[in-house]
């Protein structure tokens, strides 16, 4: 099948434009189903039955593949027979009613609020790059936003008054709060440092690297490992832990899980329930960052029109102080 299965990976470079990573995870998976049909006796994939795919994903299990990877070549092999069915090369999909099995979905990892603070205190200093980094850090700890979401924030979207930044995903505005400790860190890093780091550029990007160019996220990625170590924190932190810990604060105080899903954009219901679970059972986060707003208008960002059209006002009425 090894014609096919190139024509397959060619429409989805070019007519679907897959991510080469993943295009080389398809390919992976479905030179390796080739592989075991050619062993049955099966050549072309007009041959293959709905049998013999269920047979495979079951051998993938007894074989101790994780169940993530089985769900990857389930995934895989499903737009393999529906591009073959489509073009017209197969009468039936065999995969049709083929199903992944069931992802069971692991405990978040969260940080307590005691390693949240050591990391932050690394971050105090003196110099653009401290200030720069405390910054970041604040802004990420006190309202839990991804850090594609952080590295694209303009200088437009920090309200001071409001204590609030405004970030768009999605076609959708979510304004979201933070509390004192932020606000004096993105006060001195607009004031101090950033103008130091802007050097000749005139872009309105809130964060900067040291070249002035916008923060990318390997840079800041690299910038949390880093405080992670100083701060003696065992295991590798991640941003996603941060946000992690971030939301497990918020169901400690009492959010519920649909302003869980709201405020950080944790969409995935399975692992906000999660994170009421671990603290339903006892764990402890360690109390609220003190840079978070510490309300419940914090933790759910209103939606309404009227709402967002009262923050693009604050947002207008603040750029003069910005």
């Amino acid at each position: 099948m090894e014609e096919e299965l190139g024509r397959f990976a060619e429409f989805l470079r070019n007519s679907r434009h897959m991510a080469e990573n993943t295009l080389v995870s398809y390919r992976r998976d479905l030179r390796q189903l080739a592989e075991w049909l050619s062993a049955e006796g099966i050549e072309v994939p007009d041959q293959v039955t709905d049998t013999l795919l269920r047979t495979y994903v079951l051998w993938l299990g007894k074989q101790g593949r994780a169940t993530t990877t089985v769900s990857r070549v389930v995934a895989s092999t499903k737009a393999f027979f529906a591009y073959e069915k489509a073009a017209g090369r197969i009468a039936e999909d065999p995969a049709a009613r083929l199903h992944a099995p069931r992802v069971e979905k692991k405990a978040p990892t969260v940080l307590t609020g005691t390693e949240v603070r050591r990391l932050l205190k690394e971050t105090e200093g003196e110099g653009a790059k401290k200030l720069r980094d405390r910054a970041m850090l604040e802004l990420l700890c006190a309202t839990g936003l991804r850090v594609s979401e952080i590295i694209l924030l303009s200088i437009f979207d920090v309200d001071f008054p409001g204590c609030s930044v405004t970030c768009t995903r999605g076609g959708r505005m979510r304004n979201i709060t933070f509390g004192k400790e932020t606000e004096g860190a993105l006060r001195r890093y607009l004031d101090e440092a950033r103008p130091l780091l802007l050097k000749e550029s005139d872009s309105g990007v809130l964060f900067l690297n040291i070249s002035g160019q916008p923060m990318s996220r390997q840079g800041f990625w690299k910038i949390i490992r880093y405080y992670g170590a100083k701060a003696g924190i065992r295991g590798s932190i991640t941003p996603q832990i941060l946000r992690n810990s971030f939301a497990a604060r918020l169901v400690e105080g009492g959010a519920d899980v649909r302003s869980l899903q709201e405020a950080p954009g944790f969409a995935d219901s399975s692992v906000t329930h999660a994170f009421a679970g671990r603290l339903g059972a006892g764990e402890e986060t360690g109390g609220q960052h003190p840079g978070g707003a510490g309300s419940a208008a914090g933790r759910n960002p209103e939606s309404s029109g009227s709402v967002r059209r009262r923050d693009t006002e604050r947002r207008r009425a603040s750029r003069n102080g910005i």
